[in-house]
């Protein structure tokens, strides 16, 4: 039995000194003797800083009165249920934007939109579908080629926060012949074309949603 403890004594000192001389030989391959590995919560301001570069937002960036309406926790159509969906499949469970879904769907453009690498949508809410009248809704989910156009004047083809909104002030959409849109006001008194941010910088997969009062109407601003 002491011959077992002695030995079982002398293997561990000898682990203690491997691993000691790996830590060391990492450390001084790194560079740093002293500086002890950055927390995860040192290194999340970078990647946040990454992402704002990029036109990417984070639930805690949404605004707007209407974001209240939406689910709450992981519920379909929450945020934290959205924000890994790409934005088509995303919208499809918002409460706020089924007439927006059935046009999309209308006009076959689901994959076009979910397939975007990174892009900002401009989405007209319920009640702004609902001001053309259930008649010529109907009559323009029945004509996909003139709805198409339409709905490809809601989308840049670039990911867009609302301070990189703000700081453009005038952006071309998918649908070029459409004219710019016009971009004015700051945070919730921010406007796209006259029409009001409802909910702002909704983040998904590939795209951040800012859902508005108005449906946008294309040649409205060209010069």
């Amino acid at each position: 039995m002491t011959k077992l403890r002695v030995a079982g004594i002398g293997l561990a000192a000898v682990a203690a000194l491997t691993l000691t001389a790996c830590g060391s030989s990492d450390t001084a391959s790194s560079g740093s003797s002293s500086a002890p590995a950055p927390s995860s919560s040192m290194a999340a301001p970078s990647t946040s800083a990454a992402a704002a570069a990029d036109g990417m937002t984070t639930n805690a960036d949404v605004f707007g009165p209407a974001c209240s309406q939406l689910p709450q926790g992981s519920a379909p159509g929450s945020l934290d249920s959205m924000g890994p969906q790409p934005v088509a499949s995303a919208a499809s469970t918002n409460p706020l934007l089924t007439k927006l879904v059935a046009a999309v769907k209308a006009t076959n453009l689901v994959d076009t939109l979910n397939s975007a690498p990174a892009i900002t949508v401009f989405a007209p809410a319920d009640p702004a579908f609902a001001a053309l009248g259930d008649a010529k809704f109907n009559e323009l989910a029945g004509k996909p080629a003139e709805l198409s156009p339409i709905l490809q004047y809601h989308v840049v083809g670039k990911r867009y926060d609302a301070k990189g909104l703000a700081s453009a002030g005038s952006l071309d959409s998918l649908n070029a012949a459409g004219g710019p849109l016009k971009i004015e006001g700051t945070g919730d008194n921010m406007t796209v074309n006259g029409a009001k941010i409802l909910c702002g910088n909704i983040p998904t997969k590939n795209a951040t949603v800012f859902v508005i009062d108005k449906v946008l109407t294309p040649g409205t601003n060209k010069q």
